[in-house]
């Protein structure tokens, strides 16, 4: 259903989610015999997805998601200019507010595949009121006019903006044309690889960000922490950090100190002035060794295997990883004694300023979050713990600051990925799967909100959202026939900080199983492509392992040392393969040399954003498996930068990278975390191959 807003400017809007109610005395159009855009609501719903066409010639639709780097707004704003045969730099998507209710929700790999019905829609029913208002105008048929541009053009070559129309347009109930969308075969700008709408913005400096941001009267702000996950402070002698020039306050808060002063470079002297006492937190005595013993034990028994079988059987170590964006953690909070009002890049905004709203004590009315771009998330900006504190901190200094979680601060005190263990077994005889059990463990988020006074929000109930698993449980498989699959999920719970971290169970889950897939080709002396293809179930998969094996040139003989790894995924209606060549002629220092990916994720908005999608999930799987991980050390997180903490850098990405898009008229399936688990796996599997080995705990360096 689309609607027509009452406005002076073209205005319309369609419901986000299928759940979306109707506007409040609005009746839905399958209730009435007339079109859509007859129906007029005095105001933009908030569960709407809303276009206006601007007197300046501008085509502006508020973006009720963030951008994050994963380029949603290009890919937004190409569904638009499609549908409207507009010009794409005439198309803005700025980032909307949080909103009271409606689905506001940025994860899952979700983004274009819920806009892009409405979007499309929207344009469409726009474009027909456009063509409309200027047959009108010119007492022309309807139908012989035609959109390029952003103008509506005539057969004798007269033009008109839209921005000239929008006023009778928006006057207009019936449309003279068709306002349903194009069908893909008439497609221009989707399916087309386009630069980023941003990208100037962003090589330029021009792109801002929350730390970039003037808000009146915002001092920077930073915080103490405590050495150890959870501790708290006992005692605080803050006279040396109160006596320093350029500092405006010392307020203590759940997660530690805080210091707000003129400029950063203030704030952390300050800070580092600060004479403090910890309590150690509730993982004091817990090391790395002891977490990994108990999610062994954690993980459920795998039962008997079938009668007159072989087994083929691993278990799997994942470590803890941080999210670690480029961009660290900053928000901007203003709270005075009737309103709120705050500034950070938020997933999940609804639900955040709720959260905020309780903990500062006001009516969630009363509370204004604007959303801002993130410069890289991978789940982090799910959670809104940085946001929560500079409420807190603004509160009680009585003055806006602007606060900046520090990477060490991030990557020690913040969310992370669950280290995890799995137990693995297929069952094989004459020649075939006839079982395969998974079975896993992983630490527990049960103790979100309960005393861990590092996320900046104990003590006053409130619960940053977690992102509920997307990836599938073991049993959940249906990728490959075979036989019975059966799987089953233990926990161990800690008072560890974790997070929805990209690809979130997937990640790990079909890592260690596409693993045991190679080991399983190995036992019955199969090539591991060759097996894969006579046991994959579905014939897109199947498509794009072919593509990568065939782009890859899969068997080409490597030196010694060297070798090839494969792996496939399947999830969020979307399939992808990825091929690895490695060189492990040094073990202890392999290098990534080559990765060939193919995905089929239905109608790629804008190939060139997938493909840099693939891109870093590619860098992903290499930093995951090969070297990146976190190390609780005593009820600490070891690591505390990009020195310590090995995410891959430029001297190990691949030499060469292709990404192959299969081409498909079905509508978009989700891509943003599609890669990560055929990537990683696809690393592991050439590492094993190269050395001989059967590696079991990953990051492989730890």
């Amino acid at each position: 259903m689309v609607y027509s807003l009452a406005a002076s400017t073209l205005t319309v809007a369609a419901p986000l989610g299928c759940d979306a109610a109707p506007a409040e005395g609005v009746e839905p159009t399958a209730a009435a015999p007339r079109p859509p855009s007859d129906v007029l609501v005095t105001g933009a719903d908030e569960e709407m997805l809303v276009l206006e066409v601007t007197e300046a010639n501008k085509v502006v639709v508020r973006l009720p998601r963030v951008e994050v780097g994963q380029g949603v707004t290009t890919a937004v704003a190409m569904m638009i200019a499609e549908e409207l045969d507009a010009r794409l730099a005439d198309v803005d998507i700025p980032l909307a507010d949080a909103r009271a209710k409606g689905n506001q929700y940025t994860g899952g790999s979700s983004s274009v595949r819920s806009l892009y019905g409405p979007a499309r829609e929207l344009a469409a029913l726009a474009r027909a009121k456009l063509v409309t208002a200027a047959a009108r105008r010119w007492h022309l048929p309807a139908r012989f006019l035609r959109t390029h541009n952003t103008r509506v053009i005539a057969p004798d070559g007269r033009s008109a903006t839209f921005g000239s129309l929008t006023a009778s347009a928006a006057r207009i109930t019936r449309p003279a044309v068709s306002s349903r969308p194009k069908p893909a075969s008439r497609h221009r700008v989707i399916g087309r690889p386009t630069t980023r709408i941003d990208a100037r913005d962003i090589v330029t400096g021009k792109a801002e960000y929350a730390g970039d941001l003037a808000v009146a009267g915002a001092k920077p702000t930073v915080v103490a922490r405590p050495p150890t996950l959870g501790g708290k402070p006992v005692s605080v002698d803050s006279r040396a950090a109160r006596a320093m020039p350029g500092v405006h306050a010392v307020v203590k808060v759940a997660g530690g100190v805080a210091v707000v002063a003129e400029s950063f470079h203030h704030a952390f002297q300050a800070r580092d002035a600060l004479r403090i006492t910890w309590a150690p937190g509730p993982l004091a005595s817990l090391s790395d060794a002891a977490i990994r013993s108990r999610l062994r034990a954690a993980v459920p028994r795998l039962g008997n295997p079938p009668r007159g079988s072989a087994q083929t059987e691993g278990e799997f170590e994942f470590a803890f990883v941080s999210h670690a964006p480029m961009e660290v953690l900053t928000a901007v909070a203003d709270v005075r004694a009737g309103h709120a009002e705050i500034w950070f890049s938020s997933q999940t905004p609804t639900d955040a300023r709720e959260s905020i709203a309780s903990a500062v004590g006001l009516p969630a009315a009363k509370v204004k979050v604007h959303v801002v771009r993130g410069g890289g998330s991978f789940g982090r900006r799910l959670n809104y713990d940085a946001a929560i504190e500079a409420a807190l901190i603004s509160k009680a200094a009585r003055r806006p600051v602007k606060l900046m979680w520090s990477r060490a601060d991030d990557i020690r005190h913040g969310r992370m990925r669950p280290a995890s263990h799995h137990r693995i077994r297929a069952s094989h005889a004459r020649g075939r799967v006839v079982a395969f059990t998974h079975a896993m463990a992983s630490v527990s988020e049960s103790y979100e909100g309960q005393g861990l006074s590092a996320q900046g929000h104990a003590g006053n109930g409130v619960t940053p959202a977690v992102a509920p698993a997307s990836g599938p449980l073991p049993s959940d498989s249906g990728l490959y026939n075979f036989g019975r699959v059966s799987g089953n999920t233990g926990s161990v719970e800690l008072a560890i900080p974790l997070g929805a971290w990209r690809s979130v169970d997937s990640g790990t889950m079909r890592t260690a199983e596409e693993i045991v897939v190679d080991e399983v080709a190995r036992s019955l002396g199969k090539d591991p492509v060759a097996f894969r293809r006579t046991t994959l179930r579905n014939k897109a998969v199947k498509a794009v392992l072919d593509k990568v094996a065939d782009a890859g040139d899969w068997g080409r003989t490597l030196p010694a040392g060297q070798a090839q790894g494969v792996a496939v995924h399947e999830e969020y209606g979307s399939c992808v393969a990825c091929l690895v060549e490695i060189d492990a002629t040094d073990p202890k220092d392999p290098r990534v040399t080559k990765v060939v990916m193919a995905a089929d994720v239905g109608t790629a908005v804008n190939p060139r954003g997938l493909e840099a999608q693939l891109m870093g999930t590619a860098i992903d799987g290499i930093s995951t498996v090969l070297r990146a991980g976190l190390h609780i050390d005593r009820g600490a997180v070891r690591e505390s930068s990009y020195a310590d903490f090995h995410y891959a850098r430029q001297r190990h990405a691949p030499l060469r990278f292709e990404a192959h898009i299969m081409p498909s008229r079905r509508e978009p399936g989700g891509a943003g975390e599609l890669g990560v688990p055929a990537a990683a796996g696809a690393v592991a599997n050439a590492y094993a191959r190269a050395t001989g080995s059967r590696p079991r705990r990953f990051p492989l360096n730890f």
